[in-house]
């Protein structure tokens, strides 16, 4: 006997992990002995699938480029996210509960069957804001160990709307001026933003001066010999043969986030090498053009950068 991931022993089909295909063929065969039992089993594996999709969208818009990244270490860190994914909807962040309510108004009753009281109605639940931030808690969490996640963790629909993560409150801030420097470019809106994002971390790591001022360069854009503006010194890192370096890089410095977009519009549409840029209307193609157009140094921009574009928070900016 094989234990699922709701603790219950449903033969040798089973499996223990809860994201295995094989555990298809043992629900389907406890669905037969035990209907009501092998819903719960498929809304739990349902719950688990629903959490390591979460968090593979974090891991994928968390920049990775230490020196210890790789291709196997990704792997494991996927392996990991799996298990972790596992032990939260053990204990259930209340999504498998309200499938089962729904399922369990939409079944119809059999023949002869006493007919239940109506139950109150359930209005339609939407993940709030503390679930993300319970699983981001796994990564704060020493390896090896799972933290404590308070259930349940949906709010029907009509309860008090969350405060938006810092990171939804700068693609928020900072949508109109994509959509007017889009309109100057050609380039979309969604793909400034992810690249504002990109350089200034969301806007938590924005370039500032020696006295902690704003320069509002979200972008990144170095003061050239052509520059006529106020500049900004900050130590940044540079690749130079593939080797990170950190440098004392001298930036451009904004009055506005509005002058900073323009600025950046002007960039594009002034400079030949972005010219190819301009054109691009699929993600990848962008941040590869970028790339090769000689943006940035680091050998794995646009990879970077494909993951903010293509992450849960752009998502949700551009359907906002």
């Amino acid at each position: 006997m094989i234990q699922t991931i709701d603790g219950n022993r449903i033969g040798n089909a089973g499996a223990n992990f809860a994201l295995d295909g094989r555990g298809l063929d043992a629900l389907r065969l406890q669905a037969k002995q035990d209907p009501a039992q092998a819903a719960r089993g498929a809304a739990r594996q349902f719950e688990a699938v629903f959490l390591q999709t979460l968090l593979k969208s974090m891991r994928d818009a968390t920049p990775q480029d230490g020196l210890m990244d790789s291709e196997q270490t990704r792997m494991y860190t996927s392996m990991l996210d799996q298990q972790f994914a596992q032990s939260l909807s053990a204990k259930g962040i209340g999504l498998a509960d309200v499938m089962l309510r729904q399922l369990a108004r939409n079944r119809a009753p059999e023949v002869g069957a006493q007919t239940p009281p109506p139950t109150r109605a359930v209005a339609p639940a939407r993940v709030s804001a503390a679930a993300s931030a319970q699983v981001d808690a796994v990564y704060a969490a020493p390896a090896g160990t799972i933290p404590s996640m308070p259930a349940p963790l949906l709010k029907p629909a009509d309860a008090k709307t969350a405060r938006p993560s810092p990171g939804q409150e700068f693609l928020s801030r900072m949508k109109q001026h994509a959509i007017e420097a889009s309109g100057a470019t050609g380039i979309p809106a969604r793909f400034l933003l992810g690249h504002a994002a990109l350089e200034s971390g969301w806007g938590k790591h924005e370039i500032r001066a020696a006295d902690g001022s704003h320069s509002f360069n979200l972008f990144g854009i170095k003061a050239g010999r052509n520059w006529k503006g106020p500049t900004v010194d900050t130590m940044t890192v540079e690749y130079v043969n593939g080797t990170p370096r950190k440098m004392l890089q001298k930036f451009r410095a904004y009055a506005s986030y509005a002058e900073a977009f323009q600025d950046y519009a002007g960039l594009m549409r002034g400079n030949q090498r972005y010219a190819a840029v301009l054109k691009q209307s699929d993600s990848a193609a962008f941040a590869q053009g970028l790339q090769r157009a000689g943006y940035a140094t680091d050998p794995q921009y646009a990879d970077k950068l494909i993951r903010v574009l293509n992450s849960a928070r752009m998502r949700q900016a551009i359907f906002a």
